[in-house]
């Protein structure tokens, strides 16, 4: 950026409203100049700080969606790590159809659903290969498009293709892979006639860097790049370079999100890829196949990946009903990371009982982690379901709190008086057989 954070501080508000999430403007004007943040978190910034700033406050890594009705954004990263402050948008995840190919599976493409810690994970484009002539696969591509409103990752052999097949879903901010600098300029005009998005590739960094200057000057800018890498240890490599030289140097022709077709001929290769693709900067990754029992990784990776990690993912502090309790049913105890409360939760559910849970605030974190900081003792969650006075509302007097709190039964009993703490189990995945072992018989 070619602002220091002192200039550019003289263009905010100086509110020191803190609603961009840094405690004062000059913070803020440091993390601009430093490029970890976007004039667009200032809910405040003049037209003037617009207008000046500019381009020079855009995210290293240009933004850009995919997508109508279900919508995939890419890019505006502004970290190298993602400790540093966290990830932005997601690495999409798209399936390759042949437009020979049955399209049967499109359904269970378009279909799939994996639950996972309260959020629903989906499949976020569909990749369309041409095998045949220009006209079949301009017609696949817009029946497939019909039938999941997924964005489209278009694969032509020729540029002709392309050009039919972006007609027939046009409006749909897909994207037109595969453009060479010999057919940029015809490219730019088929994807500002049908709103599509470019991917761009070339054999080098620095074509790529000469393609989507020579784009950008010609006013289009909705671009992904694709590398053309050989192996998994390339791709690693060169996307890391890119990042860094958007990231750390300025580069921005080579700050966009990356495109990569996965197909080695080996299905462990390919899941390696995959992974590294997810780990390393990747921004759409295309499968050869729809397999199921790999995206289940594909997608805990990702979701891991890219959860702020200064930020947990957590439930609301409340109690939650398992089953259909009733006045009688026990309440068990644990904090509100996600994770722990659907683990514990799904146990409980399987245990055929039916049962109250009581989830105090603790600020996202593990069982362990929560009572070491002092926000999962038994006199925090006697405070609580005296917040939410419990007693009026179970007339069942027994807790059953985690194994690994157990010196906290006394604290939580003089805190409850009249009521029972059971120690559960440590592991949620014992649940089950505390319940058929001692809870049913207590």
């Amino acid at each position: 950026m070619a602002l220091s954070g002192l200039k550019i501080n003289k263009l905010l508000p100086g509110t020191n409203c803190k609603e961009c999430g840094a405690n004062t403007c000059m913070a803020f004007a440091m993390k601009l100049a430093a490029q970890k943040a976007m004039l667009s978190e200032c809910p405040y910034a003049s037209e003037e700080a617009k207008q000046i700033l500019g381009a020079a406050s855009e995210p290293p890594v240009k933004g850009v969606k995919i997508g109508t009705e279900k919508v995939s954004s890419l890019g505006e990263e502004t970290v190298f790590y993602r400790h540093e402050k966290t990830f932005v948008n997601k690495s999409v995840i798209a399936i390759n159809v042949n437009d020979s190919d049955d399209l049967d599976i499109v359904e269970k493409i378009g279909a799939y659903t994996l639950i996972r810690v309260g959020e629903e994970l989906h499949i976020d484009a569909i990749a369309v290969t041409q095998k045949g002539d220009d006209d079949r696969f301009a017609a696949v591509s817009k029946k497939i498009y019909e039938k999941t409103s997924l964005p489209l990752i278009l694969r032509a052999s020729a540029l002709s293709g392309l050009d039919k097949a972006s007609a027939a879903i046009a409006g749909s901010k897909s994207l037109l892979s595969g453009i060479t600098a010999a057919d940029a300029e015809a490219a730019q005009q088929i994807a500002k006639r049908d709103g599509q998005v470019l991917g761009v590739t070339a054999d080098d960094l620095d074509g790529l860097y000469a393609l989507t200057s020579q784009l950008k000057a010609g006013g289009f800018n909705d671009l992904v790049i694709e590398f053309k890498t050989y192996s998994t240890s390339e791709a690693f490599q060169t996307n890391s370079i890119a990042r860094k030289a958007a990231l750390k140097n300025s580069v921005k022709p080579l700050g966009y999100a990356s495109l990569r077709f996965i197909d080695t001929g080996n299905a462990l290769e390919d899941f390696i890829a995959a992974v590294t693709e997810i780990d390393k900067y990747g921004g759409i990754l295309v499968l050869p196949s729809f397999d199921p029992a790999q995206l289940v990784t594909l997608m805990t990776l990702r979701q891991n990946i890219y959860t702020d990690p200064q930020k947990p993912i957590q439930v609301e502090p409340k109690l939650y009903p398992i089953g259909e309790p009733d006045r009688n049913s026990p309440v068990f105890v644990t904090t509100n990371f996600s994770l722990t409360y659907f683990l514990v939760a799904g146990e409980i559910e399987n245990s055929g009982i039916s049962a109250w849970l009581l989830i105090p605030e603790c600020e996202g974190m593990s069982v362990l982690t929560s009572w070491a900081a002092g926000k999962f003792s038994g006199g925090y969650i006697a405070k609580f379901a005296k917040e939410l006075d419990l007693e009026s509302l179970v007339d069942a007097r027994t807790f059953i709190i985690p194994g690994f709190i157990a010196p906290e039964s006394g604290e939580l009993e003089e805190g409850m008086p009249g009521w029972k703490v059971l120690v559960g189990p440590q592991e949620s995945a014992d649940i089950e057989s505390f319940v058929k072992s001692v809870l049913v018989k207590a």
